[in-house]
């Protein structure tokens, strides 16, 4: 085994001392008028959620407000919880559903959090340790992927069944809204909130670099005309579609490794003619890239 290797152990230690260093700069991410930002060190070896306001992180020694910590939390239900995000609801960010993992697996438990209070919300939404997904429809409504009971996974396991789930309702009642193959990978929910619109997403996982979209509309999910090959997303109602192989859905043909753009309304309602943003060369490849709200940085 790797860690029998001499050189394993002082490595390990090299890098666990550069990954919780006091000196590194904090990643954050802004909701409503604070950023967060997810801590970890000698001090704090679980982790602390942690947030402050721009103007603060600016300065060489910001001053942060304890949100969430996880030593203390894994010490009093006598857990060893490890972090694996949040997903907060738009636009106050008021209510988020973490994701909790025991010793870092990739089964976690779902649990709504109140950042105004800075607790869990009594009798808020609550779901039990599976693989899967989740995410906010609006304060009382949220769709999840996840382990249902028997049959309810695929032979990779992963959910087979995408559910809408209201506040104050059984799991077990959950209205069924989409299920794929005991074959396929699995599938997952997505909404993007933007000012004044919301976009509802089911995907479908068929192998590792195969899938499918749907979105939702007047309740029915619709089925993106898209390769099963490319990767797409929407973000301010536009529908970005980066390309693995060449495709010509009409007219224009569109090469391989292509990142395109389509309002996405015109785009289900038949239009073909997108925008190119990027097209790759002899040397160049698009490895990320990342809307804002009027440009979009590759």
């Amino acid at each position: 085994m790797i860690e029998k290797d001499a050189g394993f152990h002082p490595l390990l230690e090299r890098f666990t001392e550069i990954a919780t260093s006091r000196e590194r700069i904090p990643a954050i991410s802004k909701l409503g008028p604070f950023v967060y930002n997810f801590w970890q060190d000698a001090a704090n070896p679980r982790g602390l959620w942690r947030r402050t306001t721009l103007a603060e992180y600016r300065k060489a020694q910001p001053a942060w407000e304890e949100v969430l910590d996880l030593d203390k939390l894994s010490a009093a239900e006598k857990e060893q919880w490890a972090w694996k995000g949040a997903a907060c609801l738009y636009p106050k960010f008021e209510r988020c559903l973490l994701s909790l993992s025991r010793g870092g697996s990739d089964a976690v438990e779902v649990r709504e959090f109140d950042l105004a209070k800075k607790e869990f919300v009594a009798g808020g939404f609550r779901l039990p340790e599976s693989k899967g997904g989740v995410a906010w429809i609006d304060e009382d409504t949220i769709y999840l992927s996840r382990d249902f009971g028997p049959g309810t996974m695929t032979r990779s396991g992963y959910p087979r069944q995408v559910k809408r789930l209201r506040r104050g309702q059984a799991i077990a009642d959950a209205a069924p809204v989409f299920e794929v193959s005991e074959d396929d990978v699995g599938t997952w929910p997505s909404v993007t909130h933007e000012k004044g619109s919301r976009v509802e997403m089911v995907t479908r996982v068929i192998s590792t670099r195969r899938n499918e979209g749907f979105v939702v509309r007047d309740g029915k999910l619709v089925k993106l005309d898209l390769p099963d090959t490319v990767d797409a997303s929407v973000t301010a109602g536009l529908l970005y579609v980066k390309l693995r192989e060449d495709w010509k859905p009409a007219a224009t043909a569109y090469p391989a490794g292509a990142l395109l753009a389509l309002d996405l309304e015109k785009f289900l309602a038949g239009g073909r003619d997108f925008d190119v943003l990027f097209t790759p060369g002899p040397r160049l490849t698009l490895d990320s890239f990342v809307p804002m709200k009027s440009i979009v940085l590759l």
